[in-house]
């Protein structure tokens, strides 16, 4: 065997050590963060507490009338983003909304409080509201699963422009 045939041999060798690493690992190529992966997984992230958190109760929407004013973390509200109010959750904690009974659901991240009304828990944008059929019906019951927990930070009006 050559020198160029030993080099090609023992980079075969090492890219197949390296995939047999990956799958041991049990964990993707794709980033950690990318809050699309958790469309394909149930993975649920542990509160500070070391709980699950998952919340049931009412969501309704917020759409035109809201489109470019300032949210409650300082960032201008996109009817368009995947974005939606919580009353308590920290800011950019990202978060599973199911319709139980369409199945359907979408990610999106808090970045406004509210809703202010008692017997909702989320006020989805009009994109994740008309994504889940929500946008038609006004006030659905949800289940929430937090994906990942926010840093709870604020957009200074610098950083807006």
């Amino acid at each position: 065997m050559g020198p160029l045939q030993r080099r090609l041999a023992m980079g075969v060798l090492i890219a197949v050590a390296m995939g047999a690493a990956a799958c041991a690992s049990g964990r993707s190529s794709r980033a950690i963060d990318d809050p699309s992966d958790d469309l394909e997984t149930p993975r649920r992230a542990e509160g500070p507490d070391g709980g699950d958190h998952t919340l049931v109760g009412r969501a309704s929407w917020y759409g035109e009338k809201f489109h470019g004013q300032t949210t409650a973390s300082g960032e201008r509200y996109d009817m368009y983003a995947f974005t939606a109010a919580h009353k308590t959750l920290p800011f950019h904690t990202i978060v599973r909304v199911t319709h139980p009974k369409t199945r359907k659901s979408v990610v999106v991240r808090i970045n406004d409080r509210g809703p202010y009304v008692d017997d909702r828990i989320i006020d989805l944008s009009w994109a994740a509201a008309h994504d889940m059929g929500l946008a038609d019906e006004g006030v659905i019951r949800v289940r929430l699963d937090v994906l990942r927990w926010g840093d709870g930070s604020r957009v200074t009006r610098q950083a807006q422009r």
